[in-house]
């Protein structure tokens, strides 16, 4: 979640001045503010950082969701540019995705919905100084047939309009955005492609440029059958001598606070109650691991029975459903792995 109030501001006054109860009452007034401060900054064993230090790094550089949307041949086209763009990030979602997943309502788009995972790698790409273009699919899922001239045309025409020609250009395509970028790879020039959950196309292409850019599988292992297919993809792209590495997104527990500090809007008492209500159900194990995938866990109507989320909430059940699968690992969108993400395409420009 977003915080964006003020920090405290301490004035001091010469220590002369207090009585010794007084010097006693600020002393420990600080050391509670440190103590909360270092229990709000406990680390996740998944992430290797708090999200709130995630949070807090992304305000530090000032990232406002403002973005631009746009329909090209009646196709939803969504963007974002920094004061000072190093590069452009184009992102191909999975199937049942949008654009509008990207973004929160804001006054630039009403209708944006801002997916908890979806969303951070935004904002974490306009805090590198990317600008970010997404296009929603024509279809529920990508079709290169239908979709593949259309966003060719669309990103070129993007480029021009913003005088981004000269930027260097990557793309992140997730499930099946990313098995669509594999082919888009091989007729637009990227600097470096993500692959995440997909094992992309390369075993249906006739030939594999030799151009072809960069490519990094971000992958959940758990997914056994996707992880063999893309071993033979990873083999088969190193013998092309294409720069090929692989990260894997392993699962971990959720806590009591997880969700809070992931759902904008979601409070800790509610986060709290659905721990303890994931608990009691047995959808998760005495550690917080969930014992199945958010999709085939019964959780929504655990939760309909309850009457835990209150009316302005029930719009977060997606949201909900998305860190539950990313808890589990096995097909979900991911921002957990950002920073080697773009520390990886900014060693490609």
């Amino acid at each position: 979640m977003f915080r964006r109030g003020n920090k405290p501001l301490f004035l001091w006054r010469s220590v002369r001045n207090f009585h010794l109860p007084s010097i006693a009452a600020v002393l420990g007034l600080v050391i509670f503010i440190s103590l909360l401060f270092s229990l709000c900054s406990r680390e996740n064993p998944a992430k290797g950082e708090s999200s709130r230090a995630h949070e807090t790094k992304r305000l530090q550089f000032q990232v406002l969701p403002n973005p631009t949307v746009e329909y090209i041949e009646e196709a939803q086209v969504i963007w974002q540019i920094p004061s000072d763009p190093k590069a452009v990030l184009f992102i191909a979602h999975g199937c049942g995705g949008s654009a509008l997943n990207f973004w929160d309502s804001c006054l630039g788009c009403p209708n944006c919905v801002g997916l908890p995972e979806e969303k951070r790698i935004v904002l974490d790409a306009l805090a590198q100084n990317l600008a970010v273009l997404v296009v929603t699919s024509t279809d529920v899922c990508w079709s290169y047939r239908k979709d593949g001239s259309r966003v060719k045309k669309t990103i070129q025409w993007w480029l021009e309009k913003h005088d981004l020609v000269k930027s260097p250009l990557v793309g992140l395509g997730a499930s099946s955005g990313g098995y669509f970028l594999s082919v888009l790879a091989t007729e637009v020039r990227f600097r470096g492609i993500v692959l995440m959950i997909s094992s992309g196309l390369f075993d249906r292409m006739v030939s594999i440029p030799d151009n072809y850019p960069p490519t990094l599988f971000l992958h959940m292992p758990k997914d056994v059958r996707r992880g063999r297919k893309i071993d033979r993809h990873v083999e088969m792209l190193r013998k092309k001598g294409i720069e090929v590495q692989k990260i894997e997104c392993l699962e971990f527990p959720l806590t009591p606070i997880w969700l809070t500090d992931r759902v904008t809007d979601l409070n800790h008492t509610t986060s709290l109650k659905l721990f303890e209500l994931f608990s009691s159900k047995g959808f998760i194990d005495a550690k917080g691991y969930m014992k199945n995938d958010g999709r085939a866990t019964p959780w929504r109507e655990a939760l309909k029975q309850s009457n835990i989320l209150l009316k302005y909430e029930s719009k977060l059940m997606h949201h909900i459903e998305e860190e539950l699968n990313l808890a589990y690992a096995y097909h979900e969108m991911t921002s957990l792995q950002s920073d080697q993400m773009f520390k990886w395409f900014k060693s490609h420009l």
